[in-house]
């Protein structure tokens, strides 16, 4: 598989595809147990050697159909007998990357007992199987501990090495105290960030809190992924009286709209009552124009905005609303997973960036009450709270300029300005992520320029709020603006000054690295960690400078040729409207006319005069 794609290839996405359920929203209340976590059922075309117990025998060869933690169905061979319902097998397979779940990718060797036999549409024979451990305990003991220890000791020298680089820095930096004090800063600035995060909480699940909740998901050009979307949403274990899911197009110009209104009939076959709304914006206004629409059509307290190429986990709703029952919470982000991590190197590399920046960036945050920016994909407001600075938000400008981007941090920091905002793990999601270079640089210039912006309005507010988290912004909205200048110096300017390879510099950056990459693997326990090495050094050497151009050029929204959806939408808006004012003067000019020579104007459905 090549390193990083050139073009988008959305048809060659890898991730797990569950098993479909013949039911359209299995996990509503009431509706019957469904699968579940590691219990879900998903495809797997895997081939499987089914041995006898003694496994001195030749193996069956098996293709297998579904997979589970607890168990798999085998297409079995028409050439040979079956086996009896009760008849005890050692099941030999892989299951490469993207078949289940993170961390279960893996060589497999585990007993199992035939189960059941199941007939195929097309006369052909399965055989379904249970494992005699989960995979999740039979990996516990074969990669997961041993992944434990390893990370432990990774964290362990991380901790350590970042401090001995530091301390055997001074003597090169003995010179230059400035970026030797901005090493020292960088490296407890980033140490404290995942030492806060393991003070951090998930507030515990009340199952009488459930408060009305109403989903809103902006559209635009997104029939790929929209059905999954919007069945996530509907597919909630949470009172189906208390919730309902929005939908807003905003003038979409593929398919988009024709998969939901098929998407909508399914629904309304199968869910009683007026759940699932349709909304359709005259034309392309942008996504704050998108949720706001939702907002304003909304009937219950909380409002959960959710991106159209993002999919709910089945318990997100319960997650997400239970820091609410602090009055004073204003907003929550819930936990994003890259969903197509398997692609490439690229969306590996935004997988455990993800992970990090969520499970230790945000976390540490959420425990000063002070997450400066609710994700996209999974956020919880107040909605009183959007409609009160729902009309400051659409009409933003910073120094004269549109804001045209960078919605969701925007919308925080009107939240975070007067309330509290937090940070719930527990609630998931799983999104797309670029899996080309090309669409993965714009998109990183967009948050860059986004977040110098909105940064910089916070900084306005933020010196009220708790101290400690005050000095924790200030210092990391300081650190990355300098962080350009400071390469420059210890990669440039002191080696030629002073004659000296930077060794113990890169050494410093791969160390600090390895801190990420470790907490990664211990987490996750996924062997994906190497990426998160791979991701700093892609920083350092491209990611990192972009922020100088986004100083120079914070107004613009757009990187190259790529325009986003409020540019689109401001070409569209003046379209319209210079539509409508022909239409208007057109109209105005043949009543004019009808009026000189005393015939009626045409009316509406009418044909002219002259015409058939």
């Amino acid at each position: 598989m090549t390193f990083f794609t050139s073009k988008p290839t959305p048809d060659v996405e890898i991730y797990p595809k569950a098993k479909s359920d013949r039911r359209l929203a299995p996990n509503i209340p009431g509706r019957g147990a469904s699968r579940r976590g590691i219990h879900q059922r998903y495809e797997a075309d895997l081939q499987v050697a089914v041995y006898d117990q003694s496994e001195e025998s030749a193996p069956v060869r098996c293709q297998s159909e579904d997979l589970s933690s607890s168990g798999m169905l085998l297409h079995w061979p028409a050439d040979t007998p079956l086996p009896d319902v009760g008849s005890k097998f050692v099941l030999r397979f892989t299951m490469p990357p993207g078949t289940l779940p993170e961390g279960y990718e893996s060589r497999v060797r585990i007993p199992a007992d035939v189960v059941r036999h199941v007939d195929g549409e097309d006369g052909s024979k399965r055989v379904a199987v249970n494992f005699v451990r989960d995979l999740d305990k039979y990996l516990r003991f074969k990669k997961w501990l041993r992944l434990a220890v390893v990370s432990i000791l990774l964290l362990g020298l991380s901790v350590y090495a970042v401090a001995y680089m530091r301390q055997e820095s001074l003597f090169y930096f003995m010179f230059d105290v400035p970026v030797f004090a901005y090493g020292i800063i960088a490296s407890v600035f980033l140490v404290s960030r995942f030492i806060f995060s393991f003070f951090y909480r998930n507030i515990p699940v009340d199952p009488d809190f459930t408060p009305g909740v109403t989903i809103v998901i902006p559209c635009f050009n997104e029939e790929e992924w929209i059905e999954k979307t919007i069945q996530s949403a509907i597919n909630q274990d949470y009172p189906q009286e208390k919730l309902e899911v929005i939908l807003v197009d905003d003038g979409s110009t593929d398919k988009s709209m024709e998969r939901v209104r098929s998407f909508e009939k399914q629904i309304r076959k199968e869910i009683s009552g007026d759940r699932f709304i349709v909304v359709e914006q005259p034309y392309n206004m942008g996504k704050r124009h998108a949720l706001a629409a939702g907002a304003l059509r909304a009937r219950f307290e909380l409002l959960v905005f959710v991106d159209s190429d993002s999919f709910l986990e089945p318990d997100a709703i319960r997650e997400v609303v239970q820091p609410f029952r602090d009055p004073k919470m204003g907003a929550v982000s819930g936990r994003t997973e890259v969903q197509n991590k398997w692609t490439n190197a690229l969306t590996k590399m935004q997988a455990v960036r993800y992970y990090v920046a969520f499970r230790f960036i945000k976390a540490a945050e959420s425990v000063f009450d002070g997450v400066t920016c609710l994700s996209g994909p999974l956020a919880c407001y107040r909605k009183d709270l959007v409609l009160r600075y729902l009309d400051a938000w659409l009409n933003q400008k910073f120094f004269g300029y549109p804001a045209t981007f960078g919605d969701d941090r925007s919308l925080t920091n009107y939240i975070l300005a007067h309330h509290r905002t937090g940070y719930q793990d527990a609630a998931v999601c799983s999104t797309i992520v670029p899996s080309s270079m090309r669409t993965f640089i714009r998109q990183q210039m967009r948050w860059k320029r986004s977040w110098l912006r909105e940064t910089l309005r916070a900084s306005s507010f933020m010196w009220k709020k708790e101290p400690f988290m005050a000095l924790s912004f200030y210092i990391g909205f300081i650190l990355p603006v300098l962080a350009p200048l400071v390469v420059v110096r210890t990669m440039v300017v002191i080696p030629i000054e002073l004659g000296l390879f930077p060794y113990k510099y890169l050494a410093g950056i791969l160390v600090t690295s390895m801190l990420m990459s470790a907490s990664y693997r211990l987490f996750k326990r996924s062997n994906l960690w190497p990426y998160g090495i791979v991701f700093c050094v892609f920083y350092l050497g491209v990611l990192l400078w972009q922020l100088p151009v986004a100083v120079v050029t914070f107004w613009k929204s757009e990187w190259g040729t790529r325009k986003t959806s409020a540019d689109v939408a401001a070409e569209e808006k003046l379209r319209y409207e210079q539509k409508m004012f022909v239409m208007a003067s057109d109209t105005a000019k043949t009543a004019e006319a009808a009026r000189a020579t005393g015939a009626s104007p045409a009316q509406p459905g009418e044909h002219g005069a002259g015409q058939p």
